[in-house]
């Protein structure tokens, strides 16, 4: 694991992000082009699909929200440019909110398509999202230091359901 860790890290901040991005597309791609209306898909397992879609919508945009507004980011920058550690609202869930919707949609597509190829191309989509989160993590210890690390205790990268549960423990004291 250590050798990993040090060839993630070691890589060009946006490679990952880049190399996701190939089979997610193409996974989108087959989804809408090839796979729509197959007989032999289950009606339940696509709405399951149609939901988990919807919820990496929440992931994917409240971050936008969250850190434009409590980041500290300066007007006319990106998001992304905060200056300050943010771990309220959706980051009091989920250390990556984004890379977590990046996950969820792939998997929602796995399920619309209900095919090996599409599920071949998700777990590659979200292990290297997962590597990415890795890399992440690092930059925002550089970033913010100890107050990061500390963070990192409480939420987790990108597991919602524990957050959730974390969050909830949290607020009744325990």
């Amino acid at each position: 694991m250590g050798r990993l860790r040090r060839a993630v890290y070691g890589l060009n901040p946006w490679i990952l992000s880049c190399v996701a991005t190939v089979p997610l597309v193409a996974e989108i791609v087959l989804v809408l082009f090839l796979h729509r209306g197959s007989p032999n898909r289950l009606a339940i397992v696509t709405w399951a699909g149609y939901a988990i879609w919807t919820l990496s919508a929440v992931f994917g945009v409240l971050p936008i929200i969250t850190l434009r507004t409590r980041g500290g980011v300066k007007r006319g920058t990106n998001y992304m440019h905060t200056t300050t550690l943010v771990d309220s609202g959706i980051y009091s869930v989920v250390r990556h909110p984004q890379y977590l919707a990046g996950m969820l949609i792939s998997l929602a597509l796995v399920l619309l398509a209900q095919t090996w190829l599409i599920a071949l191309l998700s777990a590659t989509v979200v292990t290297l999202t997962w590597l990415d989160a890795l890399k992440a993590d690092r930059y925002c210890i550089d970033k913010f230091g100890d107050a990061y690390e500390q963070y990192m205790e409480r939420v987790p990268r990108t597991n919602a359901l524990v957050g959730i549960v974390r969050l909830a423990r949290r607020g009744k004291g325990t």
